[in-house]
């Protein structure tokens, strides 16, 4: 079984792809990389996630 993700987390990720689809991909690395200029990441792990899941959310789009 995966893992499960935090409510939070889903909750970033899907505000910020609605608001601007543009800015992020399906590329991991690059979402990071749009990511590190928000200010709203304490943490690299918890900015990691995020990213993550956007790369998830960003793929469901598609369908």
């Amino acid at each position: 079984m995966g893992r499960v993700r935090q409510t939070y987390i889903k909750r970033l990720a899907k505000d910020l792809v609605d608001a601007d689809p543009e800015r992020f991909s399906e590329d991991f690395d690059e979402n990071k990389e749009e990511l590190k200029d928000t200010e709203e990441f304490e943490s690299k792990k918890l900015r990691n996630r995020v990213a993550g899941y956007i790369v998830r959310v960003k793929k469901n789009k598609e369908f």
